[in-house]
């Protein structure tokens, strides 16, 4: 293995946006360990409201670039120029939002860290035109990206990344680890109350409005159903909005960003957690749920059915199905044998999932896009 080296992270947000998300969490929990081992690692990142220009954040020194209108053009001139200078030895890009195309201008290596590619996902959370745009800039990924190594969190990101026309053998696979919980004495399902919740961003694509309908299908035969919604994001309003319309406003609770304890404990008092999203590059909420030794239904999507392993830690369901959710929500609702056998499995199933090795693997991929051993 090479030795620690200089690296440079291109990523929109870092942990401290107040958008920040599953992404921002992997980034950091990795480059925070790689930090701790000798690597220096920097941030080129957007600004926001109260975000000082230069800031070091676990172990990773960050520069905020200003308003995200001139960030990229911003973070790309920042890296031709320090990349020249001799100031990197490798720059990791992020493509989970807009493609920097850092290869282009790169002086050293660049590893593309492939949280997923949004494809047509994009429609739904933007209006038409920035959704076409940022389709038609993910289509040049593989012709621009043809020398590149490239590190997939999950088999379905790699398989994308595959049909889109990148070679299988310049792609490793490295899943996101977890935070283990502090929680250590675990209640049976059937101790804990009639509860659903729901971990991520409140954004179009995420879909928690079918959760919503599902649930309001299910109110008749659960009467004292709770439903969490953890998480920020554009949506809210319109969830609101739902939620009363559907009768399911005094029964939901809309609870914002909360600390990773406070999660933990909504999760450990929830009998199912829910992710209906049309897409995920991973399913990081997936395996914090089943850490609490909490099943998960969600939905047969990309990255979601990666985390899943439906029939033994959750069910998968069609996407956008509210009546396969209701279903599938319900069998975990009625905490019987086999609902408590699978909250036993994705105890089990979460204790695969590791930072230190996730760490381990970046590093690897770090010598192999290097030229290493």
């Amino acid at each position: 293995m090479l030795r620690p080296c200089r690296v440079l992270v291109l990523n929109e947000r870092d942990l401290r946006h107040p958008k920040a998300g599953g992404a921002e969490t992997h980034v950091f929990e990795i480059m925070s360990r790689l930090a701790a081992r000798g690597y220096e690692i920097s941030q080129l990142a957007s600004g926001f409201a109260g975000g000082a220009s230069e800031e070091r954040v676990e172990g990773v020194s960050v520069q905020r670039l200003g308003a995200l209108a001139r960030y990229y053009p911003s973070a790309a001139l920042a890296c031709a120029r320090e990349t020249r200078r001799g100031r990197f030895d490798l720059v990791v890009e992020c493509l989970n939002k807009v493609p920097f195309f850092s290869p282009l201008y790169s002086a050293v290596p660049v590893l593309a860290l492939c949280h997923h590619l949004f494809g047509e996902t994009a429609f739904r959370q933007v209006a038409w035109p920035i959704a076409a745009a940022v389709y038609g800039l993910e289509r040049l990924v593989p012709p621009l990206y043809r020398r590149q190594r490239f590190l997939a969190i999950s088999e379905s990101s790699r398989d994308d990344l595959v049909r889109r026309g990148v070679g299988a053998d310049r792609i490793s696979v490295s899943h996101c680890g977890i935070r283990r919980p502090v929680q250590t004495v675990l209640r049976p399902l059937r101790e804990r109350p009639c509860c659903v919740s729901y971990v991520g961003r409140l954004e179009p694509y995420k879909r928690v409005d079918v959760l919503l309908q599902a649930a309001a299908r299910l109110v008749g035969s659960f009467p004292e159903l709770r439903l969490v919604m953890i998480g920020r994001g554009s949506d809210r309003p319109r969830l609101e909005t739902l939620a009363e319309q559907l009768g399911l406003g005094a029964r939901t609770r809309f609870a914002g960003f909360v600390t990773d304890d406070e999660r933990d404990e909504i999760l450990a008092q929830s009998r199912a957690c829910v992710c209906p999203s049309e897409k995920e590059g991973w399913g990081l909420t997936v395996i914090e749920a089943n850490a609490l030794a909490t099943p998960v239904v969600a939905s047969d999507a990309p990255g979601l059915r990666d985390s899943v392993r439906s029939g033994e830690t959750g069910f998968l369901v069609a996407t956008g199905d509210a009546a396969g959710f209701a279903d599938r929500i319900a069998a975990l609702l009625r905490a019987d044998a086999a609902a408590e056998r699978m909250a036993s499995a994705a105890l089990g199933w979460s204790r695969r999932f590791d930072w230190d090795l996730a760490a381990d693997q970046m590093a690897l991929a770090i010598d192999a896009a290097r030229g290493g051993s």
